[in-house]
């Protein structure tokens, strides 16, 4: 049996899988929920990276006209289901290539505008290539405040595992700087293979010596699909760079906001993940409700087909079950460091230590968490077991799921055990 299957038996207390099905409907019962956030993919690039598993195509001027129009009624359809404006946390566009549609944020922002009210800002992914003054400006200007730059790294060989090139990231990082952005994220890549820890802890500090808020750290994972040159670094350099990495981070003053994630103190903090509810918009996107799970379709012909005929462009749905919504929950809120037993209540309608009491006294026993006044602090030991099971996780769930959604537009049904 594997450790995630072993996890959910024991987390859910039962033997039901998590089952996605083919189950439609063209309402999102969304209404009543409360950090509501907001997320939209774009997923044009002008070449596809062999590392990235998501979701993507080649840039196509028409295609992609048709596709923000197919985008704008996605919207205008889910939107028109709240009777008033629906107040949201955040709106994040991911990809892809944002922006490579940049002409057209206003129009998609101004067109989620009339439906949601953005309460924390709108961030928005970019490809280096894409980080140009009239780029940034026009972000800027339709009301983007955050950005999270996929750097990966700043090291020529590490680039070229990547399938990447050097660039001018002086210059670079200058015009970002003009255009000041509240938050500046630079993603960077750990355990990419021949990676050495001097090189990736070189690679932190010129990301915050250029102007870095705060740096996104993400393992090497090899997906199935993907099709990479180099196999990632064993498990044991994974463990001992996550290492390295923190322990840096604190000896600089930076403080750490989730388990790969670390900024400059009293700096507002960007995350796509962490969030207790979201409507995803566009290709490949996902929508997380207290009880349901959506799946968009991941093929582009077979999203703008179903938007044409007034359907939204659901594939999969999962209804959870009370235990299963929970362990979700859970999941990312500890990847956040902190879990609120208030919060878990309030949400839930059910104390954190009633489902989960065991549970949480023996991650203290083992010294993965300790208590705080009012919630749950995960520890550096705690983070590392963290990461060992996002990656078992990413290898058993979202891997599996990802290579049936690229291959089959409407899967009858998912199950991941």
């Amino acid at each position: 049996m594997s450790l995630t299957s072993l996890m959910r038996i024991l987390l859910t207390r039962s033997f039901k899988p998590f089952e996605f099905r083919a189950t439609y409907s063209n309402k999102l019962d969304y209404t009543k929920e409360e950090e509501l956030g907001l997320y939209v993919h774009i997923p044009f690039c002008r070449s596809l990276c062999s590392f990235c598993p998501y979701c993507k195509v080649i840039y196509d001027e028409c295609l992609a006209r048709e596709y923000k129009n197919a985008l704008l009624k996605e919207i205008e359809i889910v939107g028109k289901q709240s009777k008033s404006p629906k107040k949201v946390t955040s709106l994040y566009f991911g990809g892809g290539s944002p922006a490579l549609m940049v002409k057209e944020f206003k129009d998609i922002i101004q067109t989620l505008k009339k439906y949601f009210i953005i309460t924390q800002g709108i961030g928005v992914e970019l490809h280096p290539d894409d980080i140009t003054k009239a780029n940034l400006e026009e972000l800027k200007e339709a009301g983007v405040t955050m950005i999270s730059v996929g750097i990966q790294s700043f090291h020529k060989q590490c680039l070229s595992a990547l399938g990447r090139k050097e660039m001018d990231f002086g210059k670079l990082f200058s015009l970002i700087k003009e255009v000041d952005f509240e938050v500046v994220d630079v993603d960077l890549i750990f355990a990419i293979p021949q990676q050495t820890k001097e090189v990736l802890l070189a690679d932190i500090e010129k990301a915050f010596f250029l102007g870095a808020t705060q740096i996104s750290t993400y393992p090497f994972i090899d997906f199935t699909f993907a099709n990479n040159r180099y196999k990632p670094l064993p498990e044991k350099e994974k463990k001992m760079m996550l290492k390295a990495i923190n322990d840096y981070c604190y000896d600089t003053g930076h403080v750490r906001t989730s388990v790969w994630t670390f900024a400059k103190p009293n700096k507002e903090k960007y995350s796509s993940i962490t969030r207790d509810n979201f409507l995803g918009f566009g290709i490949s996107a996902t929508t997380l409700l207290k009880e349901q799970f959506k799946i968009n379709t991941f093929s582009l012909e077979e999203y703008i087909k179903r938007i044409k005929n007034n359907q939204l462009p659901t594939s999969l749905t999962l209804d959870f079950s009370l235990r299963q919504r929970a362990v979700y929950y859970l999941f990312w809120q500890a990847y956040s460091m902190k879990i609120y037993p208030d919060e878990f209540a309030r949400f839930f309608g059910l104390s954190l230590k009633k489902l989960f009491g065991f549970e949480l006294w023996f991650c203290e026993k083992l010294g993965f968490i300790k208590t705080k006044n009012n919630y749950y602090q995960l520890t550096d030991k705690g983070a590392y077991y963290y990461h060992f099971i996002e990656q078992a996780y990413t290898t058993a769930y979202i891997d599996k799921m990802w290579h049936i959604s690229r291959q089959i537009a409407f899967p009858e049904k998912i199950v991941l055990s």
